[in-house]
């Protein structure tokens, strides 16, 4: 009679594994269609579950593969045709660096490059200025790097409650992935500028290389969210005088910063979660002691996980403090243009402080159309905090594990049940 029942319980276990993978896996490959859908899912494993996107799902041969290092496909000729239209003007002279800075390289520093000397004034003629700080007083550039995050509801609903508009910096293999995500930034009113396909140093690129992941970044924005970003952030703040050449000839502005959170690079030794408080109460400091009086800031802090949104949130309200307004980058620019479509505009300065948060606009918000929206600075969404939106972009993958799991555990107890009875 035992070992019917340890047979039986065996065959079961793994008839249920079985099913449950099945499960999974059409979870994992279903279709997500709407912004607005998307955006209202709180359940962060659920978020994070992969999903297809047809309009951008069926364009992927187009560009280079997800999160690998971007270069011109051979039948993109829309690339190579800019390609070759702007290589004429890149400086040649201008060496491909490596990370970390040689130790032959010029102390004068003759590229302006950032990761060696912090340089943001270009010393190529023609290029403009790199954007460090908001240069409107008392006011901060407020953005984030590294998105769209898949487990970003909880922080967009915050900031939504908050009616608070910010720059995001989204990173074009992000996008590829997660391209509803992406899509709520721009029906929410926020300002989207490009930080590269991969993520890599870009000095240590070769030209060409360094304008394909700029390039394909765009792209990909573009396919997803319907916009084309004109400004751009270095991953890294990895910039040289022939990167910003670059940038500059694909129409794009250099957004740089002068203060550093340090939010994404918490190791646990020299770079702890304490060392990211104390940057913060750092800068809000030196805020409260009028240092931004006259021009304002621009901190650097990122989308990339939970406890970097956690963070957002949790100085949220004393960043509010510190500085009289809080604005997105380009706002603080009186950039009303910020995309190279002109179906959509950012407001002024002035608007923004006076309430007027958002302008019309067009947005992407199916899978077929894009439907037109005039977004409101009255209309806060639920308050939440970011510690809800945990970061579980792996959650399928254990699921997955865990359901391997129970098929080894119920093919040994079977195999035991055999020789044991």
């Amino acid at each position: 009679m035992l070992p019917t029942i340890l047979r039986c319980l065996s065959v079961a276990l793994l008839i249920f594994s079985s099913l449950q993978l099945q499960v999974i896996a059409q979870a994992s490959t279903a279709n997500r269609t709407t912004e607005t859908e998307e955006a209202a899912i709180t359940d962060p494993d659920q978020e994070c579950s992969p999903y297809g996107y047809p309009p951008v799902g069926n364009q992927l041969g187009s560009f280079p593969p997800i999160w690998e290092a971007a270069s011109i496909l051979q039948n993109d000729s829309a690339a190579q045709a800019k390609w070759n239209s702007i290589s004429g003007s890149i400086p040649s002279n201008i060496s491909v660096k490596t990370e970390p800075p040689a130790s032959d390289y010029p102390s004068s520093d003759p590229d302006c490059w950032w990761t060696y000397s912090l340089c943001t004034t270009p010393k190529l003629s023609g290029l403009p200025l790199d954007v460090t700080a908001a240069p409107e007083p008392s006011t901060l550039g407020y953005g984030f790097d590294d998105g769209p995050n898949c487990s970003h509801n909880a922080f967009y609903d915050f900031l939504q409650s908050q009616n608070q508009k910010a720059t995001f910096y989204f990173i074009g293999s992000n996008v590829a992935d997660w391209p509803l995500e992406a899509q709520r930034a721009l029906a929410e009113g926020h300002e989207i500028c490009a930080h590269t396909w991969s993520h890599p140093y870009m000095t240590t690129f070769s030209s060409e290389a360094a304008f394909a992941e700029l390039w394909y970044c765009m792209q990909m924005i573009k396919l997803a969210v319907g916009v084309t970003p004109t400004c751009w952030r270095p991953p890294y703040g990895d910039v040289d005088d022939r990167i910003r050449s670059i940038a500059h000839a694909l129409g794009l502005q250099t957004i740089m910063w002068e203060y550093d959170s340090e939010d994404a690079d918490v190791n646990g030794n020299s770079i702890t979660d304490q060392t990211v408080e104390n940057n913060y109460n750092n800068f809000i400091q030196t805020a409260n002691n009028g240092t931004f009086n006259s021009t304002g800031a621009i901190i650097l802090s990122h989308e990339l996980n939970n406890f970097t949104m956690s963070e957002a949130v949790k100085f949220y309200p004393q960043l509010k403090t510190s500085f009289q307004h809080l604005v997105p980058v380009g706002v603080s620019l009186n950039k009303t243009q910020p995309y190279v479509e002109t179906n959509y505009s950012l407001p002024t300065f002035a608007q923004y402080v006076s309430g007027i948060v958002t302008t019309n606009g067009t947005r992407v918000s199916n899978s077929t159309s894009s439907g037109s929206s005039t977004p409101t600075s009255s209309n806060p969404g639920t308050s939440s905090t970011a510690s809800s939106a945990a970061s579980s972009s792996n959650a399928a993958d254990r699921a997955v594990d865990i359901g391997v799991v129970r098929i080894l555990l119920g093919m040994l107890f079977l195999i035991a049940s055999w020789y044991m009875f």
